[in-house]
């Protein structure tokens, strides 16, 4: 379906372009934008790179097992449901310290095999469990300490202080941390009542 749209926005640009006799216009703008998007993949790549592997160099020196059990209180208040000896915790702590420092590059293969174990412990069910839509939610929220990508874009950018949004950003998904665990604390209780009925 994305195809399609953006299919017919392509076609629709060029059509009005020509129609309003800017296609010299759209094909500069089309080689633009197409000479910056490569740029900014490279740079994003590379950025990319570096902290997938420093999350990759934390694992293996201890330091993200370290942090699971730091949050495993959080995650028992999270993820009730869920064993307390199971691989999936150490997946969503490693999900969520990626998503805390702003790696979601290196916060999505975690995120993949947690949701897989999740599935697992639902039964292979079609319908997701509360734990799957609870740590949908914490994903989506997603408490940000150093927003990653949105400073790799602004110094892409030329921004002359890329990191300026680093309060705003701390409050903006620290609020929307705080209301996505509530609801899904409230949800997962009003579901058990349910439940028990």
């Amino acid at each position: 379906m994305l195809n399609y749209l953006w299919g017919i926005m392509i076609v629709l640009g060029i059509t009005v372009g020509v129609l309003r006799g800017n296609i010299a216009e759209v094909s500069s703008a089309t080689l633009n934008s197409s000479k910056e998007a490569v740029s900014l993949c490279i740079t994003m790549l590379g950025i990319m790179a570096m902290w997938t592997g420093l999350m990759q160099v934390a694992k293996k020196c201890g330091l993200i097992a370290s942090l699971t059990r730091a949050l495993r209180p959080v995650l028992r208040l999270l993820f009730p449901d869920i064993p307390k000896d199971h691989i999936v915790n150490e997946y969503l702590a490693s999900n969520i310290i990626a998503n805390i420092l702003g790696l979601g590059w290196a916060a999505t293969p975690m995120g993949l095999m947690a949701m897989r174990e999740l599935k697992k412990l639902n039964h292979d069910s079609d319908v997701a469990s509360c734990d799957m839509c609870t740590f949908l939610i914490v994903n989506i929220s997603s408490l940000q300490l150093i927003p990653v990508n949105i400073i790799a874009y602004r110094s892409q950018y030329g921004s002359v202080n890329p990191a300026e949004i680093l309060g705003a950003g701390i409050i903006a998904t620290l609020i929307s941390t705080f209301v996505g665990v509530v609801f899904a604390v409230t949800a997962r209780k009003s579901s058990h009542r349910r439940g028990r009925r």
